[in-house]
């Protein structure tokens, strides 16, 4: 189904929310009509955070806003969902459009099989009414389902738009890029060669995809690493609860400049609890690259301040190599808590490839590597 056609039937002029491959064409349309404007769209840091924001906008103009995500996202919605959104409550309505990663009988990556497993049936669970566009279904079929959502919304209920596989098309070519001239790889190639035999927790997405692909041609193995394949936002917290409990081994994540904004509070409590055998490294590229490409408000802020006013003792930021390898270095002879913003160039290899062992292999030969 042509993306303009299917915003045509919606009728909506405010989007929010956090951007996902299965929804390339919608956030490129986005982009391409609105870029980032507060007035008609706002890239969200987490999708619960676009709930609100959304809540805020029928607040101030009466009018049905749109939140998009990925069905990995229906867990943050829930607590607002529940008691912001819904009719027994304020009685706000909202159109999700979600994508639909792992439905079942599509082949997708593991972490992704379970919540495809049950994105409906959330749905259901939370009293949303759902239509599921195909690359079969016709503009007819979406405009009547459309039709059928309009008694739902104004009585104050939510609804959903949940998008199969390849089902949206004609998506308009948007560029995304930065000034930055590191490579993401790279940079992992050299935190890598400073953490030597040291645990390594990574983030969702395309860089814990790079470490693996790394340690196949060092011929390495990969039971230094945790490869925190989904739960996106969440490796610094993973990461903690390891150091907090070895702290004879020196822990090192590495970040991405999306995760780190999805749940910033992990900076919070990283920093209070300040275990003196982390160091935590954000990648930058001010990108949700993995699904797209979409902005961040990642190149707008100091990270660094902000890991300074959480507690974090050491925090710098680079932009070269050079000065890359002596915060590395620095940061592994302290025995302090560290933090690293990395500044990057948005991109990677067209042949990059996925993680070849599982799941519970990865996690199996992570944790006896700890014993």
């Amino acid at each position: 189904m042509r993306i303009g056609k299917l915003l045509n039937i919606i009728g909506a002029d405010f989007f929010t929310g956090v951007p996902d491959s299965q929804l390339k064409a919608l956030c490129n349309f986005l982009m391409d009509r609105y870029g980032i404007d507060p007035d008609h769209h706002i890239i969200a840091a987490n999708e619960g955070n676009a709930v609100g924001i959304a809540a805020g906008y029928h607040l101030a103009t009466g009018k049905v806003p749109v939140v998009y995500m990925q069905n990995s996202g229906e867990g943050n919605i829930i607590n607002p969902l529940a008691s912001l959104l819904n009719e027994k409550v304020y009685a706000i309505p909202v159109i999700f459009i979600i994508g639909w990663r792992g439905e079942p009988g599509v082949h997708d990556e593991p972490q992704h099989i379970y919540q495809g497993e049950v994105t409906l049936k959330l749905l259901d669970d939370m009293g949303v009414e759902s239509f599921v566009i195909r690359k079969e279904t016709t503009d007819d079929e979406a405009a009547a389902a459309m039709k059928g959502f309009e008694s739902d919304l104004s009585s104050g209920s939510s609804v959903a738009f949940v998008i199969a596989k390849d089902a949206l098309t004609d998506a308009p070519k948007v560029e995304y890029r930065n000034d930055n001239t590191m490579s993401r790889e790279e940079i992992i190639r050299h935190i890598v060669g400073a953490a030597g035999e040291d645990p390594i927790i990574s983030t969702t997405g395309k860089a814990s995809r790079e470490l693996f692909e790394i340690r196949e041609q060092n011929n390495q193995g990969h039971k230094y690493d945790f490869l925190t394949v989904g739960s996106m936002g969440h490796s610094s917290s993973i990461a903690l609860g390891v150091a907090l409990h070895r702290p004879d081994k020196r822990i090192w994540c590495i970040d991405g400049d999306g995760a780190a904004l999805m749940h910033m509070g992990a900076l919070a409590l990283i920093g209070s609890n300040r275990p003196k055998n982390l160091i935590h490294i954000v990648i930058n590229n001010a990108s949700h690259e993995t699904v797209g490409g979409m902005p961040t408000v990642a190149g707008n802020i100091d990270l660094v301040g902000i890991a300074r006013s959480c507690g974090y003792q050491n925090a710098v930021s680079v932009d070269s190599f050079e000065a890359l390898d002596e915060a590395l270095k620095a940061a592994k002879a302290r025995n302090e808590l560290c933090f690293i913003e990395v500044k990057s160039a948005i991109g990677a290899r067209s042949d990059l490839g996925r993680p070849t062992t599982t799941t519970i292999e990865n996690k199996k030969a992570f944790m006896e590597y700890l014993s």
